[in-house]
Parts: structure tokens; C-alpha cells; sequence
């Protein structure tokens, strides 16, 4: 019998597996081919482009597909030289030729390998999450004004951010009548509060009412570097060791709320309580505000001077989730807490390093309680990104933001971002720096936020630290704004997690909506590209005026500037919708001053 013949080179075919991966690699150039196409159209007209999400993940397809590309021609022309020099019996020639195709070939594979990842994936944009929540569901507003201010920085000799020379009352008192308006979508600043007002009681079931008198009001600051586990007894900020140019909340912005609450929401000064329960209510911060809200009751964790000692409501328990049944842990809300019938949650915008990531509203919690040193007190820390670095976990925050006496009571979430700062590095990294990134380049962020969404309003806080400052050791940290995805989906949250800090059997809902915006540049989410269901981010320098000709009221002479410019971009009377206009007069401006001109209403 005739031998069978072996294939050439003494490989038998039949015992090596074929590659079942040949379709992949044929799909893997289309894409890389099809992402290199894509990322040309959109990033050559455009290059700031190149920083969007959707081209980060096409650029490094296209530059692999290159790389392929070249290897595969540089080793094929390699090769044709090859075979012509060995035709020619010219082996020096031969030689060099296959070692520079098989160089192309190698690099382009060192080049396209597969290499351990060394950030977490990036979540999707404008995917929102959640139920959207208040009068204007899932809205955030955004007030940004450099005038507000003036301060060389720490370390300059130029004193303290927080004093009047360098944050202006004036100008913050506009920002913060601007932010209330533009929540509420109202031109008059009583319309705004008592809409706002309305809309909370309408949701806890009370009925279309609006404040009413002897309702208690209750304010949490941040005012962590403030905080009494330092033994500071004689309540001196700048003499105490302590680090006053620290970014806590602006005084400024404090006497800007207490005035509105005041002299506009009609609300009596012994019914409002502001404060940190941890901390204490130093005299340079006091001194600023006492003087024009004397009756105030200023909360803090000592009581002295003339201060207001915390107190737990014993009626008024609080469980930790993360336990069931018997397992949960307990504690007690204060008792400034269950006797207000409205709670305003006031943080500073800071990235939290090395634990949290990120510390803005819902993090404003964890002072809500007891003061970390105190005995049997519940660890806070422990399900925090760094100390619980895995998606999908049990967050003690989501019980603050959701307990019925706590975030439950929440009318309003404010940001103060004057000054932003990163919190629990070692001095003197912790103090406050200028932003880079646009619109802020090299100055303060000189901004405010609010919203009646908790989860919305750290969602776009989350963004705009992340983008400022990438590390992992903050923001950018793995699980940072896990929290975020709990809240958003309490009623079933990824974590598994029962989420029942009364204890009462009933689970918490949705607490808000979390979502990222499409780019730092455009920072958009799906309510500001016409996607219902998301967050919305409305930018407010100012509250458009019905009274466009500006004689003191509304009258024809503003009828006549809407219909001159009707249809016209750019021009006067355009002044709807509230509080950012359409670009454009037309019938959304005409019923807007219809609206005040028939109410007989004067700006």
C-alpha cells in the first residue's frame, strides 16, 4: 500500500484545531474600520470632540485598527521584497526583508494586545435611572457668578474666603434669589417659595396649603472642620489650631437663606434651627449672622454661649438596613429633626478622599446623627467606596436620604459651591483651589446649586468633581456614586438591599433620578436634549423680566416690543419659558406676559 503523504512540513492538519475565532477578527476590522471613519468626521470639523465619551471609546479602535493595518502591509511589502531577493540569490538582502516583516507583524500585536484595565469602566451617558422628583421633576439649577468671589487663595496673606471682603453678600444674595426662582420656574420670589411650598405638601399628603405659621424650619450645614471632637471649648475658629481657610458651608450664603425664610416665607426666627449637630458654631461664623437673625437657634454639638445643645428625640428611632429583623442597628434622630416640618440640606462641594469620593447632600448626613467618637456609634464609613469598593452594595446613605424625618422632610438641596475643596487629605492639600476646567478656568467654581432631588442634584455634583478632578483616590474611585444607584433604585435597589430605616415593614421608593451628563463641555442630560424621564440642568444668570421695555410695569409698550421681534432670535421678548428662554420670541413669550400683564402684576 502506497504511503500515505504527510502535508508539507510535517504538520498534520487534521490534528490542529482550527482558529473559530476567524469571524471575530474579520468583525474586529470592520469596527476598528468603522471607528477610525467615525472619529474623522466628528473630531476633524470639531476637535474639542475628542474629549466626548462616544469618541474615547472610538479613538482606541481606530488606532488599533492602524496599527493592524500597517503591521499587515508593512510585513506584506516586507515579504514581496523578500521572495524578489531571494529569487536573485541575494540572502543578505532576503534575510533583512523577512526580519522587517516579521517586526511589523510583532509590533502591531505588542501594539493592539489586550492590557489589564486601570480605571473602572465609565457608566453610560444620559441613561437615566430612578423617578425624577419635584415641582419641576428631576430639574437642578446651576447659578454661576465669578463677582461673588474675591480671594487670592490660602497661604497669600489675604485672610479668609469666608469674610465679606472676599464672598459678596450682595452678589450671593442674588445668586441664591436666582437659584429659588429658577427652580420653581416663577419671575417673583414669593411665587417661588410658596410654589415649592405647595408642591412638598401636596406629596406628604397635607393638601395644596402653603407655610403656615409656627412651622418649624430645620437647616444642616457642613461645617466639618468645625467639629467638636477637636476639644475646642471657646469656639474660635481662627484661633484654635484649626485650618480656617477650609471650604465649609459660605456664611454668606447662610444669612441669603435665613433672609428669604424670614422676610419672605414669613417664617418667625425661633422656628428656624440651623446648624451641624457634630460641630460647633464658631464665633467668627456666628458673629456674621446673629446680629440680623438674633433669635434664630443656632445648633450645635456643646450648646454654649448662647448656642443650642443637639438632642435626641427618643420617640423617634432610626434602623440601619443593612441587618434584618433583629440584626438592625438603631439610633434616634434629633430632635430638631421630627419637630420641623421642612428640612433644607445645605453642603459644600468637596470631593471626599480616601473614603467617600465624592461629599456633597447625601453625605451632609452623616453629621445628622452623633459625633464619630461616641460610644456605640454606628460606622458610617464602613460601606463607603473606599472601605466597600464594589458596585452593587449596601449604602448607609440611602437610609439618611430616605428616613420619613430626614430626607423625607427635605423641601430643598443646596449646594454651596463658592469654594471647592478636597476634604481629608493631609493639610495643606485639603484647602480650597481654583478650577481648571471650563467655565470656571483658573478662578473659583463661584457656584450654587439646588434642586428638590436628592439623588439628581449629586448626580450633576458627581459630574462636575470627576471632570475637575479625575482621581482615584476620589471622585474617580470605583463605587463613588454606587449611593446614587441605591437611592435611585430603593424600591429595588442593586444591591439587594431592603432599604427600611423606620422599620415599619414599608420599603423605601425611588428617591430621585441618577444620570450622566453627555460631555463636561455641553453638560447636558436627557432633559435638556428632550428625553423625558432625566435630569435637567438649567444654567440661571438671571430671571427674565416681563417688563421689557423696563418703564416699571407691563403694559402695551411690551405687547408692542413682542410683536416688532415675533419670530426673531437674538432680540428682545424673548422672556419664557422661565428661567432659561428658548432663543426665539414667540407664543410662549406672548402667554407669559399676558400671564402677569392680566394679573396686574409689576415685577
Amino acid at each position: 500500500m502506497a504511503e500515505k503523504e504527510k502535508p508539507a512540513f510535517g504538520r498534520d492538519e487534521k490534528a490542529q484545531p482550527r482558529d473559530g475565532h476567524g469571524w471575530f477578527k474579520g468583525l474586529w476590522a470592520i469596527v476598528g474600520l468603522f471607528s477610525l471613519i467615525w472619529f474623522l468626521i466628528r473630531v476633524l470639523p470639531k476637535p474639542s470632540r475628542a474629549t466626548y465619551p462616544c469618541q474615547r471609546m472610538a479613538f482606541p479602535l481606530a488606532s488599533s485598527f492602524i496599527i493592524w493595518l500597517f503591521g499587515l502591509t508593512g510585513s506584506a511589502a516586507a515579504m514581496h521584497k523578500a521572495r524578489r531577493h531571494l529569487a536573485r540569490s541575494r540572502y543578505i538582502a532576503f534575510s533583512l526583508a523577512v526580519l522587517i516583516g516579521v517586526g511589523c507583524i510583532w509590533m502591531s500585536l505588542a501594539l493592539t494586545a489586550d492590557k489589564d484595565a486601570v480605571a473602572a469602566t465609565p457608566h453610560p451617558v444620559n441613561s437615566p435611572i430612578g423617578t425624577p422628583q419635584g415641582i419641576h421633576p428631576g430639574r437642578v439649577i446651576w447659578v454661576h457668578d465669578p463677582n461673588a468671589t474675591n480671594w487670592t487663595g490660602p497661604g497669600m496673606g489675604d485672610g479668609y474666603w469666608w469674610q465679606s471682603t472676599h464672598s459678596d453678600q450682595a452678589v450671593i444674595d442674588e445668586m441664591v434669589h436666582n437659584a429659588i426662582c429658577g427652580l420653581a420656574g416663577k419671575i417673583d420670589i414669593n411665587q417661588a417659595w410658596d410654589a415649592m411650598i405647595r408642591y412638598f405638601n401636596i406629596q406628604h399628603g397635607k393638601g395644596d396649603i402653603g407655610y403656615q405659621p409656627g412651622e418649624k424650619i430645620m437647616i444642616k450645614v457642613n461645617f466639618v472642620d468645625m467639629i467638636a471632637v477637636w476639644g475646642n471649648t471657646n469656639y474660635s475658629f481662627t484661633g484654635f489650631g484649626r485650618h480656617p481657610e477650609y471650604a465649609i458651608c459660605s456664611p454668606q450664603i447662610m444669612h441669603a437663606l435665613l433672609e428669604q425664610l424670614v422676610n419672605v416665607v414669613g417664617v418667625a426666627q425661633e422656628d428656624i434651627t440651623i446648624g451641624d449637630p457634630i460641630c460647633l458654631w464658631c464665633n467668627e461664623f456666628y458673629d456674621m449672622l446673629h446680629p440680623d437673625f438674633p433669635d434664630v437657634r443656632y445648633l450645635d454639638y456643646l450648646g454654649y454661649y448662647g448656642r443650642t445643645k443637639f438632642q435626641f428625640d427618643t420617640n423617634t428611632p432610626f434602623y440601619w438596613s443593612n441587618g434584618g429583623g433583629a440584626g438592625k442597628t438603631q439610633d434616634y434622630v434629633l430632635k430638631s429633626y421630627s419637630e420641623a416640618a421642612y428640612f433644607i440640606n445645605l453642603a459644600s462641594l468637596k470631593g471626599h478622599y480616601n473614603h467617600a469620593g465624592i461629599t456633597v447632600c447625601g453625605k451632609n448626613h452623616f453629621g445628622s446623627l452623633r459625633r464619630p467618637d461616641a460610644s456605640g456609634y454606628f460606622n458610617m464609613h464602613a460601606d463607603c467606596a473606599f472601605d466597600t469598593p464594589v458596585e452593587g452594595s449596601y449604602r448607609s446613605l440611602v437610609d439618611l436620604m430616605g428616613h420619613e424625618d430626614i430626607g423625607g422632610k427635605t423641601l430643598l438641596y443646596m449646594i454651596d459651591g463658592l469654594y471647592g475643596g478636597k476634604h481629608a487629605l493631609a493639610y495643606p492639600q485639603n484647602l480650597p483651589r481654583k478650577w481648571q476646567t471650563a467655565p470656571f478656568n483658573n478662578d473659583w467654581p463661584s457656584s450654587i446649586f439646588v434642586s428638590q432631588d436628592p439623588v439628581a442634584i449629586d448626580s450633576v455634583a458627581f459630574d462636575f468633581l470627576i471632570t475637575e478632578w479625575p482621581d482615584a483616590n476620589g471622585p474617580a474611585h470605583i463605587a463613588t456614586d454606587d449611593y446614587l444607584h441605591e437611592a435611585a433604585l430603593a424600591d429595588a435597589p442593586p444591591s439587594g438591599t431592603f432599604y427600611d430605616p423606620e422599620d415599619d415593614g414599608v420599603g423605601l421608593a425611588s428617591l430621585g433620578v441618577h444620570e450622566h451628563w453627555n460631555n463636561a463641555a455641553d453638560k447636558q442630560y436627557s432633559g435638556n436634549l428632550g428625553f423625558p424621564g432625566g435630569i435637567e440642568l438649567l444654567k440661571v444668570t438671571s430671571i427674565p423680566n416681563p417688563d421689557i421695555s423696563g418703564n416699571g410695569r407691563v403694559d402695551l409698550e411690551d405687547l408692542a416690543i413682542i410683536a416688532q421681534n415675533w419670530q426673531q432670535s437674538g432680540t428682545p421678548g424673548d422672556i419664557a419659558p422661565i428661567p432659561v428662554p428658548d432663543g426665539i420670541v414667540d407664543q410662549q413669550d406672548l402667554a407669559f406676559l399676558c400671564e402677569y400683564w392680566l394679573m396686574g402684576a409689576t415685577p
